[in-house]
């Protein structure tokens, strides 16, 4: 799970990059005469919208069906450098609650398990979160993108649709990127409960108390640099 500083730092120049690279074929759309530019236009919009909301929708399927892999992620505040540990076995979480450590389930009991079910939870809620305040980015930077062919190519003649594309990303991506934020302190808590209840998760469970700290003003920096 990618901590919510390190969302903003990757969702821009993604959606900035595929885009600007989608201008090209949007732009051979005008180029037959007397064709239909702004209808073909609306269905080349309409489809990636579509593509959008499907993907999405099995990434959502996925982490309410698939088992939950700890210890992936990536950190913010001063240890932001640190990956997760890659010399831990593989841990997960399975949809019943159990603890898998190399593919193995961990003996536990009802308050382990319980335990384990409510971390899950958590977990997926702030993914899920993520997931949509990437769909609600997707949408605003098409919505840029749907003005009108010829403001289009205009715009990425000049860098206008970069700088469009930035302020929309801005005003969408902040507030739920730090509503992700102030999440983070019932998750670390459900994390510390489960450490101090099942030794075999403890070495997984990686947010810090600076994690939680530090990510508002983390993510506040990063959005200062668009």
């Amino acid at each position: 799970m990618n901590a919510p500083a390190s969302l903003a730092r990757r969702t821009r120049p993604l959606l900035l990059a595929a885009l600007l690279a989608a201008l090209l074929p949007l732009a051979a759309v005008a180029a037959p005469a007397g064709g239909g530019p702004d209808a073909d236009l609306a269905s080349e919009l309409a489809g990636a919208r579509a593509e959008v909301e499907r993907e999405l929708a099995a990434a959502r399927a996925e982490l309410q069906s698939g088992n939950l892999e700890l210890g992936v992620g990536a950190y913010v505040g001063p240890n932001k450098h640190k990956d997760a540990r890659n010399d831990l076995p593989r841990g997960e979480i399975t949809p019943a609650g159990d603890l898998l450590v190399d593919g193995k389930a961990v003996a536990i009991d009802d308050a382990q398990r319980a335990l384990l079910l409510a971390y899950r939870r958590q977990a997926i809620d702030v993914a899920v979160a993520g997931i949509e305040v990437g769909e609600k980015a997707a949408n605003a930077a098409l919505d840029v993108v749907d003005r009108g062919l010829l403001g289009l190519m205009a715009s990425a003649m000049t860098g206008r649709l970069e700088r469009q594309l930035e302020s929309s990303l801005r005003s969408t991506l902040e507030p739920g990127i730090l509503q992700l934020c102030r999440n983070l302190p019932g998750l670390y808590a459900s994390q510390q409960a489960l450490a101090a209840a099942v030794p075999e998760f403890r070495p997984y469970a990686s947010m810090t108390p600076e994690d939680v700290h530090n990510c508002e003003a983390e993510v506040r920096r990063e959005f200062a640099r668009l």
